[in-house]
């Protein structure tokens, strides 16, 4: 079923969008997938698409050159992992907690966790125009200059701070994703936060900037 499942879920990613059809419950979804009906892989990833994707772009903070593949494999992994959930949180919050482990052991995988913290999004910090644009600005800049703080960080206390601060996952799923005890998660968390404010306050712009809007590092 499952390897049915992902050949569906393959095509899907891979093939130009069809007219909607008809909408389920999260109920009647898993009820599908667990009676092997060959039309839940097509339920199943209309329903969790848009939150592949948005954990994605959290995580990376921004497209990636590998975007659709790495949404292909979460997408994958999730209509894999589908018998194993057990409702204990929301769909939404099982999807995303599925895609960032698909995407941290990929990206291990690659020796790139590291570097993804350091992309550059291509926007442009030249402040031109209303308040509101010098703002905007403002505000990516310092979320760039906070992005490259931790990529030059160790990855796995980043990769912890990220999930929890960012993604909101809690210490047991952190746990689960990166393959560690909570109380490893604990203290990467711990630990990750206390480098990024002490890198923080060695960037005076950026320290005065978070200041100036009320955000505590």
């Amino acid at each position: 079923m499952v390897a049915r499942l992902r050949a569906t879920v393959v095509k899907l990613v891979t093939r130009p969008r069809a007219a909607p059809e008809p909408i389920l419950d999260d109920a009647e979804i898993l009820a599908a997938v667990r009676r092997g009906d060959g039309s839940a892989a097509t339920a199943l990833y209309r329903r969790t698409r848009t939150t592949v994707e948005r954990t994605l772009l959290r995580i990376l903070g921004h497209r990636d050159r590998d975007h659709d593949d790495l949404a292909q494999l979460a997408t994958i992994a999730v209509v894999q992992s589908i018998a194993g959930f057990r409702g204990d949180c929301s769909l939404d919050t099982w999807t995303s907690r599925i895609t960032a482990r698909t995407l941290f052991k990929e990206l291990r995988r690659r020796k790139t966790e590291g570097a993804i913290f350091q992309a550059d999004d291509g926007y442009d910090a030249v402040a031109t125009g209303s308040a509101d644009t010098h703002r905007d600005v403002s505000a990516r800049s310092s979320v760039a200059r906070i992005r490259k703080h931790l990529g030059e960080m160790d990855p796995l206390k980043a990769w912890t701070v990220v999930l929890h601060d960012v993604c909101g996952h809690d210490l047991r799923e952190i746990a689960q994703i990166t393959d560690v005890t909570v109380a490893a998660a604990q203290t990467r968390l711990a630990r990750g936060r206390t480098e990024l404010h002490e890198r923080i306050q060695r960037d005076p712009e950026l320290a005065s900037e978070l200041s100036r809007r009320g955000v505590r590092s």
